[in-house]
């Protein structure tokens, strides 16, 4: 599995939307969260891999554990592209239409 370049393609696979939908109600082991999934353990680790290289996902090493998080400052980068994705998306709705309705006079 290859790592998506950027945060917004990491978050838009469904396991992985997942993954940070559980990870927002705390840290979890890569256990705990395997758990939550039909797929492999293995399945659920390139998926962590994938979100830590977006960084929208932390982990630190307790004893044999590994502990995820969510990266506030991630998420807010993520936030911060759909925000803009679909203020653009909007703005050439409104063109679009404006354009329309010009047109039928």
């Amino acid at each position: 599995m290859t790592a998506p370049a950027d945060a917004l393609s990491a978050a838009a696979e469904p396991a992985r939307r997942r993954i940070l939908q559980l990870l927002a109600s705390g840290p979890r082991t890569a256990g705990e969260l395997a758990a939550e999934f039909t797929s492999t353990r293995s399945a659920t680790s390139q998926h962590l891999a994938v979100l830590i290289g977006a960084g929208l996902v932390d982990v630190v090493k307790n004893g044999r554990n590994r502990i995820y998080s969510v990266r506030p400052d991630g998420l807010a980068r993520l936030q911060q592209e759909i925000n803009s994705f679909w203020t653009g998306e909007l703005d050439l709705l409104a063109r679009d239409a404006e354009h329309l309705a010009a047109s039928r006079v």
